[in-house]
């Protein structure tokens, strides 16, 4: 299989909140050539749409997780907290060299904003240890 583009499909059933958020708030670009609600996400688009069978929030929002890798992680998380955002998690750091903010959209789904750091890599087992040190 040659996979020649990657999309998201988001659906909601507040289509218009959620695309004047990933566009005015995370600050998505739009791909006018695709639509209303279609956004360019480095390499993949993500597109928001309606759909008759989504109803309310995201029932396990960990379930599929929306990475953005970032360059700088703070100067990310101190644009969106400028535009409102709330993060769920700030910061937090993981064995193989991420590090992870977390914060919802409109419809409770999870973003994270990923930067790796290779360097800040180590072996799980040292990681737990210097965590809990």
């Amino acid at each position: 299989m040659n996979i020649s583009a990657f999309t998201l499909n988001l659906t909601s059933d507040q289509p218009g909140a959620m695309i004047a958020f990933y566009r005015d708030v995370v600050g998505l670009p739009m791909l006018a050539d695709m639509g209303e609600g279609a956004f360019n996400a480095g390499p993949a688009v993500l597109i928001i749409d309606g759909h008759s069978e989504t109803h309310g929030r995201a029932k396990e929002p960990q379930r599929a997780l929306i990475d953005l890798f970032v360059d700088d992680i703070d100067a990310a998380e101190e644009e969106l907290r400028g535009r409102g955002v709330t993060f769920l998690r700030s910061k937090g750091r993981e064995f193989w060299g991420g590090i992870i903010s977390t914060f919802e959209d409109p419809d409770g789904n999870y973003l994270q904003l990923i930067q790796y750091d290779p360097a800040a890599a180590m072996p799980e087992p040292e990681f737990e240890a210097a965590a809990t040190a």
